[in-house]
């Protein structure tokens, strides 16, 4: 932490040499400045600095690049690609991401590395904001109105990307009775001179039960405070901004984590008649770049522009359809008993882009100007993450109608007519137990949400599950890596066998988990090493 700090009080010290006018401060690049002294004097400085507090979010960079040289960290890419080859149902086909494809890190790997240090970087402009804002309001800069929203939403950026670090860098909330495993630091003091990295840097991580309550606090604060969502129709919300939908929809995902079945349903149905599943189930994928995308089914997402985006070493388009870098694994191209043949989503020219035979996601298309955004969470998975909830209650009959409600869209014929007088969409019969049925829901999250980085959240939570015919207990076995699947990999028939794999690492394994930056642990040993990795 007291290397991310430092890097950060030397941007304040070149910020100072300077004269702060509101002209000046507004030019800099938010990515590498972040508070000078007049920052927070006036509501237009205040403004600029929320918003570069968005560009952390979405741009993230290594420390040897230019100011302008983003690599997507946290949200912006980095967590879409690093999710995804985390798991098995992409095939890495270069070097760029074998690291984390093949399970070969470690604690100076860049990806997971720059993973720690841009979250890190982005949860203390939140604190910076939430206490520059504060002291504004007191001093009647902004009205508390104003100053509540934008403190809201950097409690809901801080919230979130805690929860992400925790699913790389600590084990999953069951792995200890009470969860009183190490976690990591939750930090909620803004750090902008020595005396403040003197006071973070000594204290030790937090349990993985203190990072959940924190953020469910952060959660909730987010919900009440944020103005954005107190009307009863999603077309007011700015898609790439916080909202307090957003601070619901995560609480789902979090409560997922936790195994709380009762609050995933609570949550979710908060946000009944207010978001709606597209009829086109690729209506999220397109015209995101609009300020206001018209789609009803986006809650969130990190939205770039031809000037602000990862650039072509990160930015969705250019590393998963231009550069090709990551396919979509046979694995589960070919598993036709859950992905069925005609379903829209294996539809090329939409969602599917074919080059030599091989299957590429094309959920991300702008590959000149990098403006995909990137789909952060949808009201489709808060559908299936109810769909589950109620599957784990035993309330079958509800989880079949929500599974179905997003199945039901790709399917060429989901209801029997005379025409067809079988109907592809499930019926109570295909799935009579719970473990049948939170398969099915499981499965169709890895179709719907492929390349949108969901996968690896997946494995790590279902680590030990319960119900062990959908308990993962590590890392799946993968196609091999850094080569090219031959086309004839992709012809659909029988299920895809692997042949040359990755092999599988169980969870007890200490590479189950990322290894906390060397950088971090030469100036913060207290920390602690996640064990194996010393």
């Amino acid at each position: 932490m007291k290397n991310i700090i430092k890097t950060i009080l030397l941007s304040v010290a070149v910020l100072g040499m300077s004269s702060c006018t509101e002209d000046k401060i507004l030019d800099l690049k938010p990515v590498n400045n972040i508070l000078s002294p007049d920052a927070f004097t006036t509501p237009t400085l205040i403004e600029s600095y929320m918003n570069g507090v968005y560009n952390a979010a979405a741009i993230g960079q290594y420390n040897a690049t230019t100011a302008n040289g983003g690599r997507g960290y946290v949200w912006g890419a980095a967590y879409v690609e690093q999710g995804e080859t985390r798991g098995e149902d992409v095939v890495n086909m270069a070097t760029f991401y074998d690291l984390t494809y093949s399970t070969t890190y470690d604690p100076t790997s860049a990806n997971n590395v720059y993973y720690w240090v841009d979250g890190y970087r982005l949860i203390n402009r939140c604190n910076l904001m939430i206490e520059g804002t504060t002291d504004a309001v007191a001093k009647g800069i902004i009205t508390k109105a104003a100053g509540d929203n934008y403190i809201g939403q950097c409690k809901f950026l801080r919230a979130i990307t805690h929860l992400e670090l925790l699913t790389y860098f600590a084990k999953p909330y069951f792995d200890t009775p009470g969860a009183t495993h190490a976690g990591i630091p939750y930090r909620e003091v803004g750090v902008n001179t020595q005396a403040e990295i003197d006071s973070e840097t000594v204290k030790p991580r937090n349990t993985v039960a203190d990072c959940y309550a924190k953020v469910l606090t952060d959660l909730n604060a987010a919900e009440t405070l944020i103005t954005t969502g107190s009307s009863s129709g999603f077309a007011s919300r700015v898609v790439g901004k916080a909202s307090k939908w957003a601070a619901i929809a995560f609480k789902t995902r979090l409560y997922l984590q936790k195994r709380d079945w009762a609050n995933v349903i609570v949550e979710g149905s908060k946000l009944n008649g207010v978001f709606a599943l597209t009829a086109d189930p690729y209506a999220p994928f397109q015209n995101t770049a609009a300020a206001s995308t018209s789609n009803s089914e986006s809650i969130f997402s990190i939205q770039h522009a031809a000037t602000s985006n990862p650039g072509v070493n990160a930015a969705l388009a250019s590393m998963l359809r231009d550069r090709a870098l990551v396919c979509i694994s046979p694995i589960l191209w070919r598993d036709t008993k859950w992905w069925l043949t005609d379903d829209k989503r294996r539809e090329e020219g939409k969602f599917i882009y074919t080059a030599a035979g091989i299957k590429y996601t094309n959920k991300y298309t702008d590959v000149t100007n990098r403006t995909d955004a990137a789909p952060v969470i949808r009201y489709a998975e808060v559908v299936l993450n109810m769909a589950e909830a109620q599957a784990r209650l035993s309330n079958l009959p509800a989880a079949l109608t929500l599974l179905n409600s997003v199945r039901n869209r790709s399917l060429a014929n989901p209801v029997a007519t005379p025409g067809n007088p079988v109907g592809q969409a499930y019926t109570a019969a295909s799935f009579p137990t719970v473990p049948t049925m939170v398969e099915a829901i499981l499965k169709e999250r890895r179709i719907e949400f492929l390349q949108e980085g969901r996968r690896w959240t997946d494995i790590h939570r279902l680590t030990a599950d319960p119900i062990a015919s959908v308990a993962t207990n590590g890392i799946p076995a993968k196609v091999a890596s850094a080569v090219s699947p031959p086309a004839a990999a992709f012809v659909l028939g029988n299920s895809f066998v692997i042949t040359t794999p990755v092999a599988a690492i169980p969870a007890s394994d200490f590479r189950f988990l990322w290894p906390i930056p060397q950088i971090e642990m030469n100036t913060n040993p207290g920390l602690g090493q996640n064990p194996g990795w010393n």
